[in-house]
């Protein structure tokens, strides 16, 4: 297995500084990106995300230049389906690195998929995003969407030097579209965005979350 960067300046969503952060639910409700925002994803429940959020991808979309369309790929994560997602991950890393404890398969773990007590997707406040051209076509920002830092070889993470041209240059209307917006950037993944959550409150020093897990944190399906 090709060892991949771990960047321990990286505050990744398990470090307690995340984790201990108290939430305070401004209670917003989940609305439905349609009409609003291209969706690129599957599941018409991807495409639910909180109110402010999804207020903030329209200013960052109307802040792209006007040959770059934003896109979402996924909102709101189901709390069960979160824990199936990170556990299954997990599980993988596990039998890839069966020296590492199981503190440190956690730490891993949380590059890729957020804990599911702490997932910004469970509350509706991550975006999963992709840029497109005018007419649709997915535009290459030097790793698909979803891909693991060992598939990506770390390009998943969003300043990875190996990452360059226009693939660079798109990463950087993309940070400076949606940070103006004031979402925030989980650094091991380009594509996820979010705002209220515990990452962006520990990110902006605001103290506190305003939007939790909607719906119990519970063990996976199947």
């Amino acid at each position: 297995m090709t060892d991949v960067p771990t960047w321990d300046d990286v505050v990744l969503m398990s470090d307690p500084a995340v984790t201990s952060v108290p939430v305070d639910e401004a209670g917003d409700a989940l609305v439905d990106c349609d009409g609003v925002l291209p969706f690129t994803g599957g599941s018409p429940q991807a495409r639910l995300l909180r109110r402010p959020v999804l207020d903030r991808l329209t200013d960052a979309a109307a802040a792209l230049p006007g040959d770059l369309v934003l896109a979402l790929n996924e909102g709101f994560r189901p709390p069960a389906l979160q824990r199936h997602y990170f556990d299954r991950y997990a599980a993988r890393l596990a039998a890839e690195r069966p020296d590492a404890s199981a503190a440190e398969v956690h730490r891993l773990a949380s590059r890729f998929v957020s804990p599911p007590d702490v997932a910004p997707h469970t509350a509706g406040a991550a975006a999963d995003v992709l840029l497109l051209t005018p007419d649709g076509e997915v535009l290459d920002l030097g790793c698909p969407l979803d891909a693991s830092p060992e598939e990506s070889d770390g390009r998943c993470y969003t300043a990875h030097p190996d990452v360059s041209g226009e693939a660079r240059s798109l990463r950087r209307e993309l940070v400076r579209a949606l940070s103006g917006a004031g979402l925030v950037n989980y650094p091991t993944e380009w594509w996820h965005w979010s705002w209220g959550d515990r990452y962006w409150a520990r990110a902006t020093g605001a103290g506190r979350a305003v939007l939790g897990p909607v719906g119990p944190v519970g063990p996976g399906p199947g």
